[in-house]
Formats: C-alpha cells, structure tokens, sequence
C-alpha cells in the first residue's frame, strides 16, 4: 500500500500543505568502507553515485567545546553508517522547516557533518574537481538537509559535490570579553565570535586531507553559497586561515565587502568586536548567567529558547579569521586569488523589503538608513509616484544588501587580482512580475525539481550546471557550446543575463552603484584601522 507524506509548497507569500502518495523506498545498496578521519564510513549507491550523509568533521560542539574552535573528530569503532544528514544546527524551528521543507528537523547543537555525491564508476586514476556547497540563512539559520541542495546532478556531471554544515545563531556567531579571553592561537590573542567561520574552515581542511578518498581533487576545489554562503566564502577569500584551502569561487547574491559595522547599521560587513562583545554581553545577562562558565553549563535549549525572543549577529572583526573588512584588503592585496563567478538576481531585495506605498515612505526608509548620506542616493532612485517608490525600495535594499558588494568585489578582483572575474545576473521570473527573487537560482544551479517542470525551466537549469561545473573544471565557465561569458572588466563591464533567454548585457543598476560607493568610501574612510 502506498503510503501518504506531506508536501509544501509557497504561493502568495504564504505556505501550502497538500497530501501525496509515496512510492515505496527502494532498498539501498551499502558503498564500500572508507576510510576517512575517525575511522570507516560506508554511504549508499544511488542511479550510479556513492552518496555519503552525515560524516563528522570535527567533534561535536557541546558542553566544553562550545564557543570554541572546532576541536578534533572523535574516533569511532566499526564502521559508521553515513546513510542519513546530521542534525541541523540549532535554529528557529519555523527557519528550519521552511528550509528543510519538512514538519520534523532534528536540531541539535552537535551539527558539524558533512555530506558527499561522487561518481560511483570513475577513472581511478583521475581525481575529480570538487564543489564545496555553504548554505544560506543570514547567519542566523541554515542546514544541509534541504531538497534544493541535493547534489546528485551537479555531481551527474563530473564533480564531487560536498556539503558542509556550520553553527549559527548565538551558537556560532557569540562574541563575549570572556571568549575573547580564551581567545589564543598563533602565540597571539585575538577576538571571539566567528566559530561558524571556524567550522567551514575546519571543513576545507577535512577536505584537504579525506576528499581524496571519494574520488576528488584536493587541489581542485571550489567554494559556492548563497545569500550567507555567499558572504561566507567572500570572507574565506580574503581570510589567511583559508589560504590554500580552494582554488574557486562561486558566490550567489552574496558578498561582505561593506564598512566594518557599528551598532546595528544595515551594512554587510564585519561587526566592530565592541560592539559585538556589548551584545554578548546584554545576551548572557538575558540568560542570568554571571560568566561564559556558566553559560556552558546551561542547557542549549534553554540558549536557543533566548535567542527566539531576539539575537541578531554574525561575522566579527576578531583579528584572527577577518582581519579587517574585505574591501581593505582587497585593496593592499591580502587576500586569496582565485577566478570568481558571481551574480545577483534582479528582485534580491524584495522579500527583505517593508511595504513602501508614498514616496514619503521611501524616503523615510532611505533617510532612516543613511541619514545625512541619503540625499544624493534619493536622487538617484526614481521614486515620484507610487510604483517608482514601490520598485526603488525593493531596488535599493537588493542594491546595498547584494549588489553593489558583488560588483564592487568584480572590480577588485579585475584590479588587483590576476585570476578573472564573471559576473552573472539572474532575472528568470516567469511567475512573480518584480523580477527574480532571492534564492531563486537555487533549484536551477542543483537541477532540483523546482526547475525541472517544463522545458523551458529544464533547458535553463540544464546550462546554468554546465556553466557552474565549467567553472569547477577549469576556472572558467565557458564551453559545452553555450553562450560565450565574458570576463569583468572595465570601464565597459559586462554580465551574463539569465532569463527566457541568455545573453550579454551592461551591469544593471550601474549608475546607483556608483552613487553608492561613493557613500561607502566616505563610511570606510571614517573607520579605517591598520591592516594587518
């Protein structure tokens, strides 16, 4: 007899639940052992790959081990089943289903797990390239159990595709002057508050050191993500922690090349570390704990449950993995060079964006935001009727939050950098009349069965893989007989304009770009610290 599950779906900005018949699982066919760090792990063969779930990299993060760096993996004996995702982090249980598109997510703050697709029969002899897949979810949220993240067609066409979890929330982002205290590596001191940065670097390393073993390349390696995933492997580029660990870059509507924050400024780039240790502070003393001793003693329940009522972080100028904010050292060129691809998609901005209905209301958003900064980006903003506010509201916080970081990261590459830079824009949007939203190119790039529904969606996921793992292969993503991409360059930077059709076109939204630079320069300025 069939059995029934529960599908959701999304229309109107709201959640569908309708009933479907399961077919019957079939029975799974066991891969061989491996042998990784920690000890034996066998996956599963599934339409002709070894897929591997839930592979520990690192210890769990628990009792003494939480808010500090990833600690070696703790061996098993036997062999480990690695037939099923590990927990995800802890999170919103509401974040975690809508991701996971599932009524029950095992949350746990043991997280750090890892999973693998690879080519089941392959040259033994030649190593494969890997993509290394960091999800989204501002830092906050996040996991790999997602159907949209599901690597078997990326994989398909000729790439290990691993991927990687990572602690969020006040589990991953917590910064506290006790923490920073303990704080030492390097016979240095430095901050605290970047351990989720510190669990995907462990990632990489455990890559580096076990991806051999399924087939790929270690020193074929290319980093994607999207929205955080996207800022997370900015970060990692102009990290030294991570230098040596990939030799690609793929970021999706996701950059961290704004001005070191202060406060809660709208602005992606680092938290100062005072600040941040100010709101680990005001945390802890939320949760009546006298000192980081304390805290680990608590429950991560009971930390979680807090963190509900309002924790809002993410990545810290510690001094140790950011060193200053990515657009600095871009510019003194201490940064990891690699060959980029990246893009945005033309409604970026909309889900994240109040309802604007008055000019009147634009520019109180506008002026809330920027202040006395605001006069000479309101001018270069249509916003005199209704819909012009309605669409320059959506424009601008897609602008400052995405766009302009991933254009600006383009032009520091092709300036200071030797490896080339594509720059892409997604407006494929035959259902929403705003333009794409955010996360819309996600089933496209996996293949995922949001874009395989009709040709015209098939055809479009079935070039965009062939472009990502191009770009995998060969640092390039051109090839296959698509459409030519070419590389960033200025003063007459193109872009690859995914849509009914592809082709090449100028940077949108050049002219608020340039408006908006020249307000983040002055923000910079303002804040400039030695590099290091």
């Amino acid at each position: 007899m069939k059995k029934k599950r529960l599908v959701w779906g999304t229309v109107a900005g709201g959640v569908i639940i309708a009933l479907a018949l399961r077919r019957p699982a079939k029975a799974s066919v066991p891969t061989s052992p491996i042998k990784v760090q920690g000890g034996l792990v066998t996956g599963t063969v599934e339409d002709g790959l070894n897929v591997f779930k839930g592979i520990p990299f690192a210890a769990p993060p628990t009792g003494p081990n939480r808010w500090r760096s990833p600690q070696p993996i703790v061996p098993w004996k036997g062999i480990k089943q690695a037939d099923a995702f590990g927990p995800a982090p802890l999170q919103s249980k509401l974040a975690a289903m809508l991701m996971s598109q599932s009524f029950t997510v095992n949350m746990s703050e043991d997280c750090l797990y890892l999973n693998i697709w690879a080519p089941d029969k392959q040259d033994k002899q030649k190593q494969l390239p890997v993509m290394v897949w960091i999800y989204g979810g501002a830092f906050n949220s996040g996991l790999t159990n997602s159907p949209l993240y599901d690597g078997a067609r990326l994989a398909k066409r000729g790439v290990v595709l691993v991927s990687i979890a990572y602690r969020v929330g006040p589990f991953g982002f917590l910064a506290h002057p006790g923490l920073s205290a303990e704080s030492v590596a390097e016979n240095r001191s430095y901050g605290s508050g970047n351990y989720g940065l510190m669990d995907q670097i462990a990632a990489l390393r455990w890559v580096q050191q076990n991806i051999a073993q399924f087939g790929g390349d270690p020193s074929n390696v290319t980093l994607f993500g999207e929205s955080a995933g996207g800022e997370s492997t900015s970060i990692l580029a102009a990290s030294p922690l991570a230098k040596g660990l990939f030799q690609k870059v793929i970021s999706e509507s996701g950059s961290f090349f704004g001005p070191i924050r202060q406060g809660d400024e709208p602005i992606v780039g680092p938290n100062a570390l005072a600040d941040a240790e100010k709101k680990g502070t005001r945390f802890l003393e939320r949760l009546k704990v006298k000192n980081i001793s304390e805290a680990r003693a608590l429950s991560a329940d009971a930390i979680q449950k807090e963190a509900a009522t309002g924790f809002k972080s993410g990545p810290v100028l510690d001094d140790y993995v950011i060193r200053d904010d990515a657009y600095r050292l871009y510019q003194a060129g201490k940064f990891n060079d690699t060959p980029l691809l990246l893009g945005t998609n033309s409604n970026d901005g909309g889900m994240f964006t109040p309802p604007i209905n008055t000019p009147a209301q634009f520019e109180t958003l506008v002026r809330t935001a920027l202040g006395d900064k605001a006069d000479s980006i309101l001018a270069a903003y249509p916003h005199t009727t209704a819909a012009q506010a309605a669409k320059s509201a959506r424009q601008i916080v897609g602008d400052t939050v995405f766009a302009w970081g991933t254009w600006s990261w383009a032009r520091l590459q092709n300036k200071h950098g030797k490896n080339p830079a594509y720059l892409y824009y997604f407006d494929y949007a035959p259902d929403t009349p705003d333009g794409a939203n955010h996360a819309a190119e996600i089933p496209y790039v996996f293949g995922t069965k949001e874009s395989q529904v009709n040709a015209e969606k098939k055809a479009l996921s079935d070039k965009m893989q062939l472009y990502w793992t191009n770009f995998a292969k060969t640092g390039n993503p051109n090839g296959n007989e698509l459409e030519t991409w070419p590389t960033f360059s200025e003063p007459n930077a193109q872009v690859l304009k995914f849509g009914s059709n592809i082709g090449i076109g100028s940077v949108p939204n050049l002219k608020q770009f340039e408006v908006l630079d020249q307000y983040f320069v002055g923000l910079r300025a303002s804040r400039s610290i030695p590099t290091k």
